[in-house]
């Protein structure tokens, strides 16, 4: 053991002292420290020559052994060590580096170390019965099958030593039988880079190619099995899977988190997210393609809560779901969604602006989700420990999409899975969809789930209706249903009646008379058409709720009857109200008028202007009050009849 002087340096002090042979930076020591792995190092006995350095900061402490040769000197020669012998020497053997040392042993290290201290223990039995210690390991010699020379060296190995700290002490230190091969630094160098790439080549190839570029240079490299065994000892695995695998390989090296919902509710929070159905389906258009299920699921229970379908991930079909869910079981307190670029882009995009022949109202949803008091929380697309609706899809595959109904029709859930009969059929949406929603109840009401709630005993529903049964469920009010539907914006009334028509049907309430002509905006079901509109003005207020004003068969006598009592209901109001404006009658009005009295005489001008006639003939001056008018000479009486008697000769003659 030393007698004076320091042993232990940080990476910081040995930057500090500017030792010989070492950088006079401490980052640059650091990564020296790496470089030759000074933190694994050990001394023959097995102590560990680097250590966790005590108090605030932390970090490392490393022995003065493991310095370059210059480096001690340096430090003997300025007097901070004893000697360069006592400082290799130093205290790495402290009991707790020992210790250290022996948890990283193989479990047959440990089991010797503890079967040599149970030997040690019979000798000082024997010893304490009064038998010489000579006799004692003589006896325990021939008992044990163990020499006793053997027991004597052990017996040295732990002189001095408490018998609570002897383990350590006692465990076998075997040393490796050979030299390690040296290897050429920048060959080892282009195997690794050529090994530790994305496209995963074989250990072999890259070998047997870095080989014969060495060998061009005079360079020949140990076995490849060698080199093998020197990356396995020196390159961390997560190294080689990062950089073979990728970063999501590397995190799956990592165990899954695992969240608990115990202290939740029903209802609490809920995620949303969208499936490609694996069944090919002909759409009412009469195209073929693969559906996309838009569904909300409870996070608590695992209960899928709402779907619909269409075509892709769209605003449209999202805001349906909500609306769907507000209605039933009322508005969550939370909803987890991918991060707020992917839904920003799944459920705003997708072609909906084209699926209507009426302009719709591009709206968030998110806002919403805000206005309802709903907090969103975002997570990481496609990561299914993040959205617990994921796994519930993976269920769906196999329970729906491969139901007998849809035989032909499955199209399989990867490209090289397709089955035999990929294509040979298309099922109508009808038949698709009550096939698919019968397996989403199936599903909810399955027995025996093995969720955290369900205990491996109960179903979906079972856990949801225990919890939302004794939960404060927010309801959501008429104003509120109807701001999650639909809305189609600029939608004229008709000018006379002030029906509303929107997508071939017609609406009318009595109260959309009043704004006959006027541009509205109406929130609807795109998919329940026969549903009543509500109709707003363009500064959003509410107006009403006008039913679908339905077509009737030609003879259709109740049609009829129901119509003539519209029809007089339609006058009765029209005349009530009439009769509550009190108007005049024409008599009572033409009483209440004044009486009309005698003309009043015209102005007469103050001056008279003299007009000068303008033409051919001489013009004649006269006052501009006394214009010159044209007298119209009266028709002769007698030279008009003598024309009428001549002409009424004339046609008696001829007949």
């Amino acid at each position: 053991m030393t007698t004076g002087g320091k042993v232990w340096f940080t990476a910081s002090e040995l930057a500090d002292t500017g030792l010989a042979g070492l950088p006079k930076r401490k980052r640059e020591i650091n990564r020296l420290a790496d470089i030759q792995n000074w933190k694994v190092a050990a001394d023959d006995r097995g102590a560990r020559l680097a250590r966790r350095r005590a108090g605030r900061g932390g970090g490392f402490e490393y022995h003065v052994s493991l310095l370059p040769a210059a480096a001690r000197a340096d430090l003997v020669r300025r007097g901070l060590v004893a000697s360069e012998g006592a400082a290799e020497a130093g205290n790495c053997n402290d009991v707790s580096n020992l210790w250290h040392w022996l948890a990283e042993q193989p479990e047959a290290i440990r089991a010797e170390a503890q079967r040599r201290a149970s030997i040690l223990a019979c000798i000082e039995m024997f010893e304490s019965s009064g038998m010489p210690r000579s006799s004692a390991v003589t006896a325990v010699a021939a008992s044990e099958g163990v020499s006793a020379g053997t027991l004597w060296n052990w017996l040295r190995l732990v002189n001095g030593v408490t018998g609570a700290d002897r383990l350590p002490h006692l465990a076998p230190r075997r040393q490796g039988g050979g030299v390690e091969a040296e290897v050429d630094a920048e060959s080892w160098q282009e195997l690794l880079s050529d090994y530790l790439r994305l496209s995963g080549p074989s250990w072999s190839t890259c070998y047997d190619r870095v080989a014969k570029k060495a060998k061009k240079r005079g360079i020949t490299l140990p076995h490849s099995r060698t080199l093998l065994r020197k990356l396995q000892r020196e390159v961390p695995e997560q190294v080689v899977t990062l950089r073979r695998k990728g970063e999501e390989a590397l995190r799956g090296m990592l165990p899954a988190q695992i969240r608990s919902v115990a202290d939740m509710q029903a209802m609490e929070l809920v995620n949303i997210d969208g499936h490609r159905c694996d069944v090919f389906v002909r759409w009412p258009d009469g195209r073929i393609i693969r559906p996309t299920m838009i569904a909300i699921q409870d996070v608590y229970s695992r209960k899928f809560l709402s779907w619909r379908f269409a075509e892709s991930e769209d605003m449209v079909t999202a805001r349906m779901v909500f609306a769907d869910l507000f209605a039933k079981w009322g508005i969550p307190k939370g909803l987890l969604t991918d991060n707020g670029r992917a839904f920003a882009s799944k459920w705003l995009t997708g072609g909906a602006k084209t699926r209507f022949r009426f302009k719709i109202r591009d709206e968030d949803p998110t806002g919403l989700l805000v206005a309802l008091g709903i907090q969103i929380h975002w997570a990481k697309p496609y990561r299914g420990q993040s959205k617990p609706i994921e796994r519930g899809f993976r269920d769906l595959c196999d329970a729906i999409a491969k139901h007998p109904a849809f035989e032909g029709a499955y199209t399989g859930n990867r490209p090289d899975a397709k089955p035999e009969n990929y294509g040979s059929k298309a099922v109508d949406f009808e038949t698709f969809q009550q096939v698919w929603n019968a397996g989403m109840e199936a599903h909810n009401a399955r027995l025996g789930r093995r969720s955290e709630m369900a205990g491996g005993r109960k179903s979906f529903d079972q856990v949801f209706e225990e919890s939302y049964g004794r939960s404060a469920i927010g309801k959501a009010t008429e104003e509120q249903l109807r701001m999650a539907l639909l809305a189609a914006d600029q939608v004229r009334t008709d000018r006379k009646t002030g029906a509303i028509a929107l997508a071939g049907n017609r609406y009318w309430a009595p109260e959309l008379s009043e704004i006959a002509g006027q541009p509205v905006t109406v929130r609807f079901d795109p998919e329940q058409l026969h549903a009543p509109i509500h109709v707003y003005d363009r500064a959003g207020r509410f107006l009403v709720t006008a039913p679908l004003w339905e077509a009737t068969g030609f003879l259709d006598m109740a049609a009829a009857k129901q119509r003539q009592r519209l029809e007089r209901n339609w006058r009765k109001s029209a005349k009530a109200a009439a009769e509550a404006l009190d108007l005049l009658s024409a008599d009572e009005l033409v009483a209440r008028m004044p009486d009309y009295d005698a003309e009043e005489a015209a102005p007469q001008p103050g001056a008279a202007r003299m007009v000068r006639h303008r033409g051919q003939t001489v013009a004649q001056m006269k006052p501009v009050s006394q214009a010159a008018e044209k007298v119209l000479s009266a028709p002769d009486t007698d030279a008009t009849i003598d024309r009428f008697a001549r002409a009424a000769e004339r046609h008696l003659r001829a007949i």
